[in-house]
C-alpha cells in the first residue's frame, strides 16, 4: 500500500505535546529521495518564484522561524503536487 505523500517526504506533523505545551514534530518518513527532491523544489522556488517568496515572507511576518517557514513551504508544495502526481499515476494505470 502506498503511503500518502506528506507522510513519505517528512512534512506531515505529529503531535509531540508534553503537559500544557502543544507542539508538533515532523514525521520522519521513509523516502529520503522524495524528501531531497521536495527540498530542492522548495529552495529553487524560494530563489526564483515571486509567489513563493511572498508565501515565505508572510510566514516570517507571522512569527515563524526560518526552519518553520521552510516546513510550511514544503507542505504547501506537497499540497500542490500530490493531486498532480496521483492524476499522472492513475493515467498510467499504476494507481487504481
Amino acid at each position: 500500500m502506498m503511503q500518502p505523500l506528506p507522510h513519505s517526504v517528512w512534512v506531515s506533523p505529529l503531535e509531540a505535546s508534553l503537559g500544557k505545551v502543544i507542539r508538533h514534530r515532523l514525521n520522519r518518513g521513509d523516502d529520503r529521495q522524495a524528501n531531497n527532491a521536495l527540498w530542492t523544489i522548495a529552495m529553487v522556488r524560494m530563489r526564483s518564484e515571486p509567489r513563493t517568496r511572498a508565501y515565505v515572507e508572510r510566514r516570517t511576518q507571522e512569527g515563524h522561524s526560518t526552519k518553520e517557514s521552510h516546513r510550511c513551504l514544503k507542505r504547501y508544495i506537497v499540497r500542490e503536487l500530490y493531486p498532480l502526481i496521483i492524476k499522472d499515476l492513475q493515467a498510467a494505470g499504476a494507481v487504481p
